[in-house]
């Protein structure tokens, strides 16, 4: 019950906590509105980075959402240049997480991580074709357990200013293990081949819980 009401926090977000802390105790010997103002600032910067536990499958037949938000795109499209996957034909779901979702990512299936590539970039509205191309973005490129490759991108958005990677080349992962997180809005896309679609536009994922697709 008390780790459903104070979750665990990532530790990218200790040092904004106590900024906000700091802010709100000034704010106080202003007057008691603002400390009101800088309170609420202090419980959703602590809110925005919680890292609850997830309850993972754990069934190599299925990906996972690797992040909380709303699914935005079901589609099939060439895999992304960036990995020298253009030629190749990918399905893609995207999941767009706004600043009151979870940010932490997790790992869509149990393999190992091929490649990963980080591209600088603008900040754009992550829900936005656009963003796709032009935006900051981290890809990991993951062989499963079938030997297929599933790609992961992360992706900042307009709010966004950093994508934290937690994970490194050849390391090997399982379904649901924490892979990184972004900071203040995002998104996340995932390609993906030999597996079936199992969200909708519009529903709302869970990360390392939502079934995505299925072998």
């Amino acid at each position: 019950m008390f780790s459903k009401i104070f979750p665990k926090i990532h530790t990218e977000g200790y040092k904004f906590i106590v900024i906000a802390v700091f802010i709100t105790i000034v704010f106080l010997f202003i007057n008691n509105f603002l400390g009101l103002i800088g309170l609420l600032l202090t419980i959703w910067v602590y809110y925005f980075f919680r890292d609850p536990e997830r309850a993972i499958i754990g069934d190599d037949s299925y990906l996972v959402s690797p992040a909380d938000g709303e699914v935005i795109k079901v589609e099939e499209v060439d895999g992304p240049k960036e990995l020298n996957l253009e030629n190749k034909k990918f399905k893609k779901i995207s999941i767009f997480m706004n600043v009151f979702d979870c940010h932490v990512n997790r790992t869509p299936c149990t393999g190992i991580v091929e490649e990963i590539l980080y591209k600088p970039g603008k900040f754009l509205n992550a829900s936005l074709d656009k963003s796709s191309e032009d935006n900051e973005k981290n890809y990991y490129k993951i062989k499963d357990k079938h030997g297929n490759d599933i790609i992961l991108v992360q992706i900042a958005g307009l709010i966004a200013r950093r994508i934290v990677c937690e994970t490194n080349k050849n390391q090997e992962v399982n379904q649901g293990d924490r892979i990184g997180m972004i900071r203040f809005g995002s998104r996340a896309d995932v390609y993906y081949e030999n597996y079936e679609p199992l969200v909708k536009i519009g529903q709302t994922a869970i990360s390392g819980e939502t079934l995505l697709a299925k072998n």
